[in-house]
């Protein structure tokens, strides 16, 4: 898509959030320059997999949020590479960066400065814990702090984060949504302005219906590994005849009446322990053991044929070979050579557009 290809970006940020906010732009059409240090370029460049090459300066990591992007190396504590900073800014759009609080002094990219340096600029930013906070973040600490680990896992495993890096995912597509605002208010001001997103902001704020379990009745949390909270059976898994794992998200009582139908279980349907919603969630425990000896019975296959005829919510549980397998995966996939490497990723701009 070539949607915002008269932008200009400049992406200053490193690791995942900010970078992933340049790519998506690009992904669109815009041309965006990624800036690094000569010396110091993005960490994660360095972050490999123990399979990796160490002697190519690209990992799958740096590789996941940097597509089409142009590459330069400036230093700028340095004069001439500072002056060649402001001349890409001077016509730029769009600034990223995710410098901690006194770096933008350090380097003399204050907000004040840039948006006389150019008043049409949108300088979109990313910060730990706001802005007057010099602490440094990291994903796994934001989980931990938010509240995300502490309801992650079971009583078994204790704490677990989750496997990607799930805060910076949120808070960069916050900031996406506020460019983009920001975007729109200069159509009709002729001026650009400062956005800032936090990630504990996008953590707190992704909490969403575990937040209002607690705000509203106190609940805390516990770990219960899949299971909703709310919902039953909702996240318990299944193993079928053929050992493949599967498992059923039952938001409704009709989803339940033909989860039952399909596995011979309607006498299910008429007990007062699994009635309605809010009784299978207090007796999920027992509910669970009839569904065990029934879905073992039948194949991953013609359950979850029988299951998606029905439109009963159901799925087996894949690993990403088996993801990848899958035609409408691979429409996602978007490969580019950077630096003699061949790199690939998913999309970040995922949306339909019709004209």
């Amino acid at each position: 898509m070539e949607l915002l290809k008269d932008l200009k970006v400049i992406d200053l940020s490193t690791v995942l959030a900010g970078p992933s906010v340049g790519m998506y732009f690009a992904e669109l059409g815009a041309e965006v320059i990624k800036i690094e240090h000569p010396l110091y370029g993005d960490v994660t460049r360095s972050w490999k997999l123990p399979s990796e090459d160490k002697n190519t300066s690209v990992s799958a990591y740096f590789s996941s949020v940097n597509y089409k992007k142009k590459y330069l190396k400036l230093d700028l504590k340095k004069t001439e590479d500072y002056r060649q900073f402001e001349t890409l800014l001077k016509d730029a759009d769009i600034l990223i960066s995710n410098f901690k609080k006194g770096d933008d002094k350090k380097l003399h990219i204050e907000d004040d400065f840039l948006l006389k340096l150019n008043p049409r600029l949108i300088h979109g930013k990313i910060n730990g814990y706001g802005e007057e906070s010099d602490r440094v973040a990291y994903d796994l600490i934001l989980q931990a702090e938010s509240g995300f680990m502490s309801m992650n896992g079971t009583k078994e495993s204790g704490p677990v984060k989750m496997p990607v890096a799930l805060i910076d995912v949120l808070a960069a597509h916050h900031l996406k949504e506020a460019i983009l605002l920001a975007l729109y208010q200069r159509e009709k001001t002729g001026l650009g302005g400062v956005v800032s997103v936090s990630l504990y902001d996008a953590a707190i704020s992704s909490l969403v219906n575990q937040a209002s379990n607690y705000l509203m009745n106190d609940h805390i949390p516990q770990r219960i590994g899949s299971l909703h909270p709310n919902i039953a059976p909702y996240g318990e898994i299944f193993e079928t005849k053929d050992k493949a794992l599967i498992t059923f998200a039952i938001g409704s009582d009709t989803h339940f009446k033909k989860l039952c139908m399909l596995l011979d279980l309607e006498e299910l349907v008429e007990r007062e322990a699994f009635k309605d919603n809010q009784s299978r969630v207090k007796n999920r425990g027992e509910l669970e053991k009839h569904l065990k000896e029934k879905v073992k019975e039948k194949t991953s296959a013609e359950l979850l044929e029988a299951l998606r005829k029905t439109n009963v919510p159901a799925g087996k549980i894949k690993d990403l070979k088996e993801v990848f397998e899958d035609q409408e995966a691979q429409k996602l996939v978007r490969e580019e050579i950077i630096e003699n490497r061949e790199t690939k990723r998913v999309a970040s701009a995922i949306f339909k557009w019709k004209k």
